[in-house]
């Protein structure tokens, strides 16, 4: 007994109290030998009878021992401030990976509208394409081609010669012959 209370730090000199403030023991810890026991018997197929009941704990020896041990708090504590610290780091580690990814897929958008501007330029340099083109865009025929024009729903036809005098319009009036006939116009009066 004297090696468990020197291991535990208690002596009896302390009133039977250990700086622990627990209850000290009060039954010995040693297994009891074989031929103290009271009704052993060296049969090995012969059973007890006269057996104990179970000792219960009770009292003050009988309380739980705590689930928040101070060793508990202190790694959750140190759990805390471990996750506190790091939560800034792992969040502009995740915003800049964020940032990388927008920047790449933006890169890449720009090298494929690089590619087509490419593609259109090489285009423009074929004499065939640029002569599409200026038909389609333009209007433009080459001489002795046949050219038709739909405005305001009547069609009108000539050779690539003769378009520019159908549609061509009359002279414009001078501006002080525009202005009487728009002073005209208004006083719903003569004509010039």
């Amino acid at each position: 007994m004297s090696s468990v209370r020197g291991r535990r730090g208690g002596s009896p000199a302390e009133g039977g109290r250990r700086a622990t403030g627990r209850v000290p023991r009060v039954h010995s810890t040693r297994p009891v030998p074989g031929g103290l026991r009271s009704g052993a018997s060296s049969r090995p197929g012969q059973r007890r009878t006269d057996r104990r009941p179970e000792r219960r704990p009770s009292g003050v020896s009988a309380r739980r021992r705590s689930l928040f041990t101070g060793r508990a708090v202190l790694l959750v504590g140190l759990v805390l401030l471990l996750a506190l610290t790091l939560a800034g780091p792992v969040r502009q580690y995740l915003a800049g990976q964020a940032e990388l990814a927008r920047l790449a897929a933006e890169g890449e958008a720009l090298d494929q509208r690089a590619a087509e501007l490419r593609e259109q330029l090489d285009r423009q340099t074929d004499p065939a394409y640029v002569e599409r083109q200026a038909r389609e865009r333009l209007a433009y025929v080459l001489p002795g081609d046949r050219l038709v024009i739909v405005v305001d729903g009547e069609a009108v036809e000539g050779d690539a010669g003769t378009l520019a005098e159908a549609t061509e319009e009359p002279e414009p009036l001078p501006w002080y012959e525009g202005l009487m006939e728009s002073v005209a116009a208004t006083d719903g009066g003569a004509d010039r």
